[in-house]
């Protein structure tokens, strides 16, 4: 698992660090009983505090995605993945609407945003 943190991004590093290994877990990236790299690994692989590691796996594990075994590490846990992809979806749906409202305030049409989808989606990875 290849996790990279964005100094552009909005969102926090734990955040990003919670939102990649989520979507690893969609896509079976990780799959139930995989561990991940221990908090100190994680931070100075990223080279990053440990605080903001430990957080982002608390509140993974807080969610019931990880589990801990004391003195082993962190571990995927057996989970549902449709439920985990349906609250990706929500997340998307909510976005969307905020953008769509945003371009039709600026004069946009439905084949102006189109565009613009197609040509991000192709230079995103």
């Amino acid at each position: 698992m290849n996790i990279m943190i964005s100094n552009n991004s909005n969102l926090a590093i734990y955040e990003q660090i919670i939102n990649q290994i989520k979507t690893a877990i969609i896509n079976k990236e990780l799959i139930p009983g995989d561990p991940l790299p221990s908090i100190r690994a994680l931070a100075k692989d990223l080279q990053i505090s440990v605080i903001t590691t430990k957080r982002a796996y608390e509140e993974l594990e807080g969610e019931g995605l990880i589990y801990s075994l004391s003195g082993k590490g962190f571990y995927i846990c057996e989970q549902n993945t449709e439920i985990l992809k349906e609250k990706k979806i929500a997340m998307i749906e909510k976005n969307m609407t905020d953008i769509i409202r945003e371009c039709k305030e600026a004069g946009l049409s439905i084949e102006d945003l189109k565009a613009m989808i197609e040509v991000y989606y192709e230079d995103v990875d």
